[in-house]
């Protein structure tokens, strides 16, 4: 791990690795604009990550005492803190709208999602084949609601889209491949999301 005492007490810390959370993180924070340190870490879990999250998960992002370890809570605390590059919309009334779909994405989409993420070994085969089913069915379904906006269910990009991408991008590891002609304006959103900059750092 990275020794914070030799990063200046205000930059922005990242302990990562290559699975979904970490993606929508390093996503976020590449979106905002926002300089950070990376430490990539992969299956060892040093001992020191425990003083800053004790479930000892990735991701973790730290900014002088504070250590943030859910990706909604980062999420919240990045878009107070940096006025730059808003991910949500300016009223009340919009903001609460937004942050209810991002909820149906976890809910929905996203605890399917990482069922399928799951190592092989940990998971029920037959659960995960209902999984891809059932996250299969619902992108197809729901492929025509990309076709309105250029993002998702808005016309810039904000927090859905930052939560979406990192799925989107695993749809080939976990075995699922969509039709194309019906699909399509899936597929157009996709490109759209993974052509942009900060896409493209988040993945390097």
């Amino acid at each position: 791990m990275i020794d914070a005492n030799d990063i200046p007490s205000s930059q922005l810390i990242l302990y990562a690795d290559d699975g979904y959370d970490s993606h929508v993180v390093r996503l976020l924070l590449e979106e905002k604009k926002l300089a950070y340190y990376l430490s990539r870490l992969h299956s060892e879990r040093p001992e020191d990550l425990t003083e800053l999250n004790p479930y000892h998960t990735l991701p973790v992002l730290q900014q002088r005492e504070i250590a943030l370890y859910e990706i909604n809570v980062i999420f919240e605390y990045l878009e107070e803190r940096y006025h730059t590059n808003k991910l949500l919309p300016e009223t009340p009334q919009e903001r609460a709208q937004f942050r209810q779909l991002a909820w149906r994405i976890q809910r929905d989409w996203l605890s399917l999602g990482k069922r399928l993420l799951t190592h092989p070994d940990s998971f029920n085969k037959a659960q995960a084949a209902m999984a891809k089913k059932q996250l299969s069915d619902s992108l197809i379904t729901l492929s025509p609601l990309f076709a309105h906006k250029s993002y998702f269910m808005a016309d810039d990009f904000g927090w859905c889209d930052v939560l979406l991408a990192p799925l989107l991008w695993r749809l080939e590891e976990m075995e699922i491949e969509l039709p194309r002609a019906i699909s399509r304006p899936l597929f157009e959103y996709q490109k759209r999301v993974f052509e942009r900059d900060s896409f493209q750092k988040s993945v390097r």
